[in-house]
């Protein structure tokens, strides 16, 4: 090894990388419930991370999976809300939860040496959560404050309707939170879904870091005799039609004494197993998916419009949109939005210089290695993976296609899917 500090290193081509996924260990608890874990790392550190089928995908009212979720923390039948932090934060640990559209999440990250202490805490919380009505009434008040700070800003209310255009209100992935429906919530009503999709819920189990070699035991003798039932067995079964709005361009004044308007462009777009879902990420990150891309270059860069701009793909299991978003001076609104299709127009006509196609490539391929770097980071990219009901030939698929699409391929896919037409146009203003 050189160690000539006047020397410096080598340079190597970030194509030249032969990047490896970490495999993982599978354990199935006793009722089928599938424990994934990743044994990575120096520190004695672990997350662990109970992912439920609970989003608001199998809500009957608006906002209840979001509550219900957040509300697993506040009370069980043998300890009060404060009870329950004082002993995680005893042990030095961090338990949080999180609600998305399919799933919702409690995730623990602690030392390895206090699982014992901890994980049965966890299931306390997923078996006798009671739903204090105090607790209930501060999360009402809370949330409805937040929002009520929240719908003043131009890029909240935004994110909100774009959404709602392309996949519909009634649709998981368009609906939005209201004041109402906050007032709303109901006690019983969270536990009944808490019964239907916590305690007899579909789970699966994530673990990294240095993992206790009694770990799957100790999660087996706490999970594995509930009436859990194993994530597999829903995986491809939810399916729901999208109902997008049939006007596509919207200008709404939501403050008229606001100087800058809030822009948002999309269009649906397939989900992961699509074979061009991959392909069309190299596509966007050319576009609008990173510092150097052709929208930050032109629209920031040049034009002055913006301090930022990006696009990106949703991040959805059912279906997904490609989006782009953006705040800029109320003047210049409507040429930053033409700008956008002027970047879209260039993609489709001339093929990229290899270049630019490089530079794309070896932040793509830097993007996958901090994915890499360390046992939390490499869970996250798993779980996305089998979340989506996919395996690790996912995974070199999306690096061998970063490595080897072409420009002519790219400019094929932008001439499919960066047409005017078929996007979604919102300024709030």
């Amino acid at each position: 090894m050189n160690t000539d500090r006047t020397l410096a290193p080598g340079i190597i081509d970030p194509l030249e990388f032969d990047l490896n996924l970490p495999s993982y260990q599978l354990y199935v608890l006793a009722n089928g419930v599938r424990l994934y874990s990743i044994d990575m790392g120096e520190q004695d550190t672990l997350m662990i991370s109970w992912v439920f089928y609970a989003g608001n995908w199998f809500e009957e009212k608006n906002l209840v999976a979001a509550a219900t979720n957040h509300l697993l923390k506040n009370g069980t039948t043998r300890r009060s809300a404060f009870d329950i932090n004082e002993h995680f934060e005893y042990y030095g640990s961090y338990l949080s939860r999180s609600c998305q559209h399919e799933t919702a999440e409690i995730t623990l990250h602690c030392l390895g040496k206090y699982v014992k202490e901890l994980v049965p805490v966890i299931a306390e919380l997923l078996t006798e959560s009671i739903f204090p009505a105090e607790e209930l009434d501060i999360y009402r008040r809370n949330m409805r404050q937040r929002l009520q700070v929240s719908l003043k800003k131009a890029d909240f209310v935004a994110g909100r309707l774009i959404d709602s255009y392309l996949f519909g209100t009634g649709h998981p992935y368009g609906k939005y939170s209201s004041l109402e429906e906050y007032a709303a919530l109901d006690r019983q009503e969270m536990l009944q879904f808490y019964q239907r999709n916590y305690l007899q819920g579909h789970c699966v189990i994530f673990a990294a870091g240095r993992i206790p070699e009694s770990l799957p035991e100790d999660l087996d003798a706490a999970f594995g005799r509930l009436s859990l039932r194993p994530h597999h067995e829903i995986l491809g079964t939810l399916h729901m039609p999208v109902q997008p709005a049939q006007e596509k361009k919207y200008r709404i004044t939501h403050d008229a004494q606001s100087i800058q308007g809030s822009i948002r462009m999309g269009r649906p777009f397939p989900n992961r197993h699509d074979p061009d879902f991959q392909k069309v990420q190299v596509l966007n990150t050319l576009f609008g998916g990173f510092f150097g891309s052709r929208l930050m270059t032109n629209i920031r860069e040049d034009k002055g419009y913006t301090y930022g701009i990006h696009s990106y793909l949703l991040n959805l299991v059912e279906v997904s949109a490609l989006q782009i978003s953006t705040e800029a001076g109320k003047e210049v609104c409507e040429d930053c939005i033409r700008e956008v299709y002027a970047e879209m127009k260039r993609l489709r006509d001339e093929p990229v210089e290899e270049d630019e196609l490089h530079m794309v490539r070896s932040h793509l391929i830097g993007s996958i290695l901090g994915d890499l770097d360390g046992p939390f980071q490499v869970a996250g990219r798993w779980k996305n993976i089998l979340l989506n009901h996919l395996d690790e030939r996912y995974f070199y698929q999306g690096v061998e296609i970063i490595k080897t699409i072409g420009a002519e391929e790219l400019r094929e896919l932008a001439q499919r899917y960066l047409r005017p037409e078929d996007f979604y146009e919102l300024v709030v203003y």
